[in-house]
């Protein structure tokens, strides 16, 4: 399942029903990032860089940091809710490149 929308729009809430309801694994890119940093992986630490300057990590980090995630398997096996990701063309792109689809797409709508 993937989880798109504005920030604040909830999506972080309805995935931890989500995986409630169904057993499947929260996937939060900022979780992912946290986790890579702590634990001073190579991935980690070129995140922080871009962390510690208050700008984005690039998509090619987060592509690399998410698709690696995603194709353990036991992640597949367990299904999961990616929150937030993808947030742009390049990184839709990558999944695809990588033959990892959501069977569902969800786009959480705020006034």
């Amino acid at each position: 399942v993937i989880l798109a929308g504005p920030p604040a729009a909830g999506k972080g809430t309805i995935a931890e029903k989500i995986k409630a309801e169904f057993g499947v694994l929260h996937i939060s890119t900022g979780d992912l990032l946290r986790a890579q940093v702590k634990a001073e992986t190579d991935i980690g630490m070129s995140a922080k860089q871009f962390m510690d300057q208050g700008k984005l990590v690039p998509d090619e980090i987060l592509c690399q940091l998410v698709i690696s995630h995603l194709t353990k398997p036991e992640v597949a096996a367990q299904g999961w809710i990616l929150d937030g990701f993808p947030r742009t063309a390049a990184q839709a792109k990558a999944l695809a490149a990588e033959n990892i689809k959501p069977d569902i797409v969800c786009l959480i709508e705020t006034p």
